[in-house]
């Protein structure tokens, strides 16, 4: 397997086009985490089945969040996406979200050429309200068996607010290297 932060960059965050790695599909129940020091997939846990994804969820190439992982992507699509799938995706907007005290925001995308929707998804705004709301509850609760609490969405951002998420992360990256 290729290390996925050697081949691919960021993208054109300026453009609102990224490059994203699918770590989790829709309705999975299995942490699958990029484990960068060897470059391969790996299955950090099982969670409940009452807490399936309820989008994709993957990573953008050489960024670092706050809390010392890639920076985290929402993918929203109408089927779930393979572990190792990467595209290029169009950012939509930014869920401002705090874990065990850590910022750990989440880029929502979508990808950036979807001819099932006609390319419908721009922003937050064009996605499904009941949509917003099932994310927010999973991230707000996902961890309430183990660590009651510990999880809190702050906010939603647009666009820009989620490019300048994205910048910071990348200049985090290239600041470790």
């Amino acid at each position: 397997m290729a290390d996925f932060n050697q081949i691919l960059t960021p993208g054109d965050v300026d453009a609102g086009i990224i490059n994203v790695v699918n770590e989790i599909s829709e309705g999975s129940c299995h942490k699958i985490e990029w484990n960068r020091k060897v470059a391969a997939f790996q299955l950090d846990r099982v969670e409940p089945k009452i807490f399936a994804k309820p989008t994709n969820y993957g990573f953008i190439p050489q960024t670092l969040d706050e809390d010392g992982d890639e920076l985290d992507v929402l993918l929203i699509t109408r089927e779930p996406l393979a572990t190792g799938v990467f595209l290029e995706a169009r950012v939509i907007g930014v869920m401002k979200f705090v874990d065990d005290g850590e910022v750990d925001d989440k880029i929502v995308c979508v990808p950036a050429d979807d001819r099932d929707t006609g390319n419908a998804y721009k922003t937050l705004a064009d996605l499904p309200e009941q949509l917003i709301k099932q994310i927010e509850f999973h991230f707000n609760n996902y961890k309430a068996l183990k660590k009651p609490g510990s999880t809190k969405v702050t906010h939603w951002g647009d666009i820009e607010e989620a490019k300048e998420v994205i910048r910071e992360s990348i200049k985090r990256w290239n600041e470790q290297k």
